[in-house]
C-alpha cells in the first residue's frame, strides 16, 4: 500500500519571513568567515540572494538555518578558491579596479633565513607535549590523523595544537 506524503509548498512571502527571521545568526558566521567587516556585509548579502534565487531548491520543514549556513560557506570557498586561483590584487589608486599584475614579489633571503632559523628554534624549545602534534599539523597531517597516530583524543589535539601557536606567538612577537 502506498502512502501519500503531502507536501507542503510555501509561498514566496512566507519564504522571505522565514528568510528574515533566521538570517542573524548568518552576520556573525560571515564576519568569522571574512574577518573583514565589509567583505562579510557582501557575504551576507549574496548568501541572501542565492536563497531567495534557489527557492525552489528549499525543502519546506527541514533546518533553514543549516540550509543557510551551507549557502554561505560554499560561496566564501568558491570565492576563496577563485581569488587564488586569479592571483589578483585589489589597487586603490586605479578606481578601485581588481588587476592581475603577474608580479612576484621578492623577499630579501637572508632576512627571511634569520626568521625561519628563529621561528625552528622556537619550535624545538617547546614541550613535547604540544611540539610534537604541532609540528605534525606543520607537516599537514588533519587533527584526526593526528589523534589516531598519538592516540589521545581529538580536543585534545586541537587544544594542544592551539597552544603551542600561542606560545610560539609569545616567543615571536617581533616578527
Amino acid at each position: 500500500m502506498l502512502l501519500k506524503v503531502k507536501q507542503y509548498f510555501m509561498s514566496a512571502a512566507e519564504f522571505k519571513e522565514l528568510l528574515l527571521v533566521n538570517a542573524d545568526p548568518l552576520r556573525p558566521f560571515a564576519i568569522n568567515l571574512t574577518r573583514n567587516q565589509e567583505i562579510a556585509k557582501d557575504l551576507f548579502q549574496e548568501t541572501m540572494y542565492k536563497a531567495l534565487s534557489n527557492q525552489d531548491k528549499y525543502s519546506a520543514g527541514t533546518n533553514i538555518k543549516a540550509w543557510l549556513f551551507t549557502i554561505m560557506r560554499n560561496i566564501f570557498i568558491n570565492d576563496y578558491r577563485r581569488r587564488v586561483k586569479q592571483r589578483t590584487i585589489f589597487d586603490n589608486e586605479l578606481n578601485d579596479l581588481l588587476m592581475d599584475t603577474g608580479k612576484v614579489k621578492i623577499n630579501n633571503a637572508g632576512e627571511n633565513f634569520f626568521q625561519l632559523k628563529e621561528m625552528h628554534k622556537a619550535i624545538f624549545q617547546l614541550p613535547p607535549i604540544f611540539k610534537i602534534p604541532f609540528l605534525l599539523y606543520l607537516e599537514g597531517y588533519k587533527y584526526q590523523e593526528i589523534s589516531g597516530s598519538l592516540n589521545e583524543p581529538l580536543g585534545t589535539i586541537k587544544s594542544r595544537i592551539h597552544f603551542a601557536r600561542k606560545l610560539l606567538k609569545e616567543q615571536l612577537i617581533r616578527y
